[in-house]
C-alpha cells in the first residue's frame, strides 16, 4: 500500500509453515494494511480446504479465503522452495506490459532480486486458468510473474524476500517507463548484458 503496488482491498499474500502442507492467506477483501490475526485463514495445499481450528476469530464470521487461494495454492505445488507469495497490482508493471513494453532489469538489485520476468496471457481473476499459467511460469525458478491486464505475482523464501522482490519490480518498472520518456528506449547496456554479479550477490 506505501509503495503504491495496490490500492483499496486488492492484493493478497500467503505464507507456508516451512516443511508442512498448509498455508496462512488473507481473507477476501482484506485491506493489506489493516491485516490482523482476524485476516488469516489455514488451509491445506494439496486440496484448499480449511484447517480447523485455524483461523478468522469470531470476530470475522463468514470470511473466505482471497479468491485468488486457486493461484496461490498452484504455485506452493509447483515450487516446494517458496514459502510466501505476494500478488499485487503494480499499475506501472501493468501498463507497461500491456503496451508490450519489456520491463528491463536497470540495476544491480533488479539482478540480484528479479533475474527474469515471466509473463502469462489474460485469464480472468481468480480463474483456474489463471491459476495453472501462474504456476507453470515460475515451475522452473522464476520469481516474478506478470499477469496481463491484472497484477503480479512475486515469491520467496519468506515474506521478507517476497516483497523485496516486488518494490524491485515497481522500480525498474518506473525506471524502464522515464527511460521510453527521456530517450524512446533504454539507452546502453541492459544489466542482463552486463557480466556476471558476484556469486555472494545472485545468492541473495
Amino acid at each position: 500500500m506505501r509503495d503504491g503496488l495496490v490500492v483499496a482491498s486488492g492484493g493478497n499474500l500467503s505464507a507456508r509453515e516451512p516443511r508442512s502442507n498448509r498455508i496462512w492467506i488473507t481473507a477476501a477483501g482484506s485491506w493489506l494494511d489493516r491485516l490482523d490475526e482476524g485476516a488469516l485463514l489455514s488451509v491445506n495445499i494439496d486440496d484448499g480446504t480449511p484447517v480447523d481450528g485455524c483461523g478468522v476469530k469470531d470476530s470475522h464470521p463468514g470470511a473466505r479465503p482471497s479468491t485468488e487461494l486457486a493461484l496461490h495454492l498452484a504455485t506452493y505445488r509447483a515450487r516446494p522452495d517458496v514459502n510466501a507469495v505476494i500478488h499485487l497490482h503494480p499499475q506501472m508493471a501493468i501498463l507497461l506490459d500491456a503496451l508490450g513494453q519489456r520491463i528491463q532489469l536497470v540495476t544491480t538489485d533488479h539482478r540480484a532480486y528479479l533475474r527474469a520476468i515471466a509473463h502469462t496471457p489474460f485469464y480472468p481473476p481468480g480463474s483456474t486458468e489463471l491459476a495453472a499459467a501462474a504456476g507453470a511460469a515460475v515451475a522452473d525458478g522464476i520469481n516474478c510473474v506478470l499477469l496481463a491486464h491484472h497484477g503480479c505475482s512475486v515469491l520467496g523464501p519468506d515474506l521478507d524476500m517476497a516483497y523485496r522482490r516486488a518494490v524491485n519490480l515497481g522500480e525498474a518498472a518506473h525506471l524502464t517507463y522515464q527511460a521510453l520518456l527521456l530517450t524512446g528506449g533504454l539507452p546502453g547496456r541492459s544489466i542482463e548484458e552486463c557480466p556476471p554479479l558476484p556469486s555472494d550477490v545472485e545468492s541473495v
